[in-house]
C-alpha cells in the first residue's frame, strides 16, 4: 500500500482525496488502459500518464479493467484450435530461441494475459504427456504455483517468467492480493483501537454463528459525516461502476437490512459518483474517517 505522509491532518487530508476521481476521468483512463499490456512496465507509463493519482490507484484501475477485458476476450483464447495453435507456435520455438521470453512474447501478441496463457500451455503439456488425459486441477494449480514440478526444464522457466511479470492475473498476484487484504483489514482494526471503539470483528461474527457479515459490526455505533454507521466494511481496491455494484447486490444492501447503516472504505479510492446512496445507509470513504462522533461520547479521539 502506498502510504501518505503529512505533518498536517489537512495535508494527509488532501492527499487521500485525490483518491476520489469523477466518472469522465475514470472513463479517459479506462482509454487510455485499452492499450497497455498486464506487464510491470504499463505502471510506470500510467504514472507518467497520470502523475496525480497515487501508483497503488492506478494498479487497481488498471487490473480491473484488464480482467473485464480478458473477460470478454476469454471464450476466444480457449477455443480448442486455438490453444492447439498457441501451444504448438510455442513448442516451435522453444526448439529455436529457447533462451528467449516467449510466452511472456505471445501473451502480448495475442493480448492475452501471461499467467493464463500459461496455464493453458501447461494444461497441453500434461495432456500430452497422459495421452490426451485431461490433467487433474489440483496437479496444474501446483504447477503453476510452483513451476520447478513441471518436468519441462525450459517450460518451467518460461511459465515461471509468466507468473512473475504478470501485475494481474497468476499465483503471485493472488497471494499479493489476499496478503494487502489482510493487511487493510488490521490497519481498520487498529485505527478503531486508537479511537477506543468497541467492535467485533469478521472471526468474532462467525464464531457466533453469523454466515455473512461485514468486516467489522460496531458495538456502539458511531456518525460520521452526520450520518450513523453501525458497520464498516473494508475493500482493499478501487471502487469502480462494476465493482461497486457488484458488491452492492452481492453483500452491502444486505448488511444495510440486517444490521442498519453503514460504511465501505475504498483504500484505493473510487469513483466519486459512486457515493449517493448515503439516505439510503450506505457510505464511501477512501481512507479512515476523521470527524467520527460517538452517538453517546462525542467525538472520538486518538488515544496519547
Amino acid at each position: 500500500m502506498e502510504s501518505v505522509s503529512g505533518s498536517s491532518a489537512s495535508v494527509a487530508d488532501k492527499a487521500v482525496n485525490q483518491m476520489q476521481i469523477c466518472r469522465a476521468e475514470y472513463r479517459t483512463i479506462g482509454r487510455f488502459i485499452e492499450q497497455l499490456r498486464p506487464t510491470r512496465q504499463c505502471m510506470k507509463i500510467l504514472q507518467t500518464q497520470f502523475p496525480h493519482l497515487p501508483p497503488s490507484t492506478l494498479l487497481s484501475i488498471f487490473s480491473q479493467e484488464y480482467q473485464k477485458r480478458i473477460k470478454r476476450s476469454m471464450s476466444r483464447h480457449h477455443a480448442p484450435d486455438v490453444v492447439k495453435a498457441y501451444y504448438q507456435r510455442y513448442r516451435s520455438e522453444a526448439k529455436t530461441r529457447p533462451t528467449a521470453p516467449l510466452l511472456l512474447e505471445l501473451a502480448n501478441q495475442v493480448d492475452l494475459s501471461p499467467a493464463l496463457l500459461a496455464r493453458l500451455i501447461v494444461e497441453c503439456f500434461l495432456e500430452e504427456r497422459e495421452a490426451s488425459v485431461s490433467a487433474s486441477r489440483h496437479v496444474l494449480n501446483n504447477m503453476l504455483r510452483e513451476p520447478y514440478l513441471i518436468p519441462d526444464l525450459l517450460l518451467a522457466k518460461h511459465v515461471e517468467q509468466c507468473t512473475v511479470n504478470d501485475c494481474c492475473y497468476g499465483p503471485l498476484v493472488d497471494c499479493i492480493k489476499h496478503a494487502i487484504g489482510l493487511e487493510h483489514e488490521d490497519m481498520l482494526r487498529d485505527k478503531l483501537r486508537e479511537r477506543n471503539l468497541s467492535f467485533l470483528d469478521e472471526n468474532q461474527l462467525r464464531a457466533k454463528g453469523y454466515d455473512k457479515t461485514p468486516d467489522i459490526i460496531l458495538e456502539v455505533p458511531i456518525a460520521v459525516d452526520g450520518h450513523i454507521v453501525h458497520w464498516i466494511e473494508s475493500k482493499a481496491s478501487f471502487g469502480d461502476d462494476h465493482s461497486h455494484h457488484t458488491y452492492l447486490n452481492e453483500q452491502f444492501w444486505s448488511y444495510c437490512n440486517r444490521f442498519g447503516p453503514g460504511l465501505v472504505i475504498y483504500w484505493y479510492g473510487f469513483i466519486s459518483e459512486l457515493d449517493c446512496q448515503r439516505d439510503r445507509g450506505i457510505l464511501l470513504k477512501d481512507g479512515f474517517p476523521s470527524d467520527i462522533v460517538t452517538l453517546c461520547q462525542g467525538p472520538a479521539r486518538s488515544r496519547v
